[in-house]
């Protein structure tokens, strides 16, 4: 059998210099005794994907709302790539594989409803503003729970560091967590590329042709283009990071995809943000007014948070569907449905 114990001592032997070793953890919140054959961060990954955050990641959106095709992104799936990828760049620089990928498995657990499109409007309707890093690491935290005498899953300070920094200006105090916020990027920006090629918004031919000679004319050269520069750059150094070349190819690419896709009509129609921007805001407004229909493990804490705090967490928590079921419920008159 292979025990913990064992494990920790491979790490010690095969990992390198600055990796994050599961043995020397800055531990959890609420210091609880150790499993006999999982690392902490092992045990960190299990709680986080057995959740029901990460089970509704499935149904929430990516970029296309409501797309046409049975291949395009989820949240769900885009976690999984990042996974995949982190997990790649962490065993090659000789870091911790389990850290990277219980962060990178967490990491956009607060995600509303209908992407970035749902989290600009909640953003401008709770006060204090949204982010959903923030409401990621809410969720570990204090919304979902792996015992019933203790509230949120009592992650590790590495992976709840990795969660709540993977965007946003501030650094992960991991290489691991470093790892996933870049590879995060590298994700999103080439699935999302893969997407709006196959709906035709956009075209193979109009991609910055700087970013494509460095990086590669195919999803699948372009991932592997990065993921080699992350290795190559971050091998044996405290931070992991990219080449500057590779980075800036890579951020022409961001810069083109926002300006031609994520604030594309055709993608961002009037009509459909309308609709989010109602359902969000609707769905809101009535749980505000009617705070006994909250679900009953967010009414628990009404004597802890305030009601715009759980009553945002009920709104970002939704999926797409579940979202436009409540809407259709709570607004359409039966006759017209």
């Amino acid at each position: 059998m292979i025990t913990r114990e064992d494990l920790e001592k491979r790490e010690e032997q095969i990992l390198s210099a600055y990796a994050t070793k599961a043995s020397e953890s800055k531990g959890r919140p609420i210091p609880e005794g150790k499993c006999s054959v999982r690392t902490d961060f092992q045990r960190d990954r299990d709680r986080i994907v057995h959740s029901k955050a990460f089970r509704r990641l499935m149904h929430k959106t990516q970029v296309f709302l409501a797309p046409e095709g049975d291949h395009f992104r989820t949240r769900l799936t885009h976690t999984i790539e990042v996974s995949q990828i982190a997990r790649t760049i962490a065993r090659g620089c000789g870091l911790n594989e389990d850290l990277a990928e219980a962060i990178a498995m967490g990491h956009d657990l607060g995600h509303t409803p209908f992407g970035h499109s749902g989290e600009a409007v909640l953003n401008e309707i709770y006060p204090g503003g949204f982010k959903h890093n923030v409401q990621s690491l809410r969720v570990v935290d204090v919304l979902e729970s792996t015992s019933r005498s203790r509230r949120g899953m009592n992650l590790t300070y590495e992976v709840r560091d990795g969660i709540l920094n993977h965007t946003g200006s501030l650094m992960p105090f991991t290489p691991e967590g470093q790892i996933v916020k870049v590879s995060d990027r590298i994700a999103y920006i080439n699935h999302d590329i893969d997407d709006a090629l196959r709906s035709g918004i956009i075209r193979q031919g109009e991609l910055p042709e700087s970013s494509i000679r460095i990086l590669g004319d195919t999803h699948k050269k372009r991932i592997d283009t990065l993921v080699r520069d992350m290795i190559d750059n971050s091998w044996d150094k405290p931070v992991a990071s990219l080449s500057e070349e590779k980075a800036e190819a890579m951020n022409r690419l961001r810069t083109y995809m926002f300006q031609n896709v994520y604030h594309n009509e055709n993608v961002k129609k009037a009509e459909d943000m309308n609709k989010v921007r109602t359902i969000i805001t609707s769905l809101y407004d009535y749980y505000m007014e009617h705070p006994e229909s909250l679900p009953e493990e967010l009414l628990a804490m009404k004597d802890e948070f305030q009601l715009e705090e759980l009553v945002k967490d009920h709104v970002a928590g939704m999926t797409d569907r579940y979202a436009i079921n409540m809407y259709d419920e709570l607004f359409v008159a039966k006759g017209w449905r």
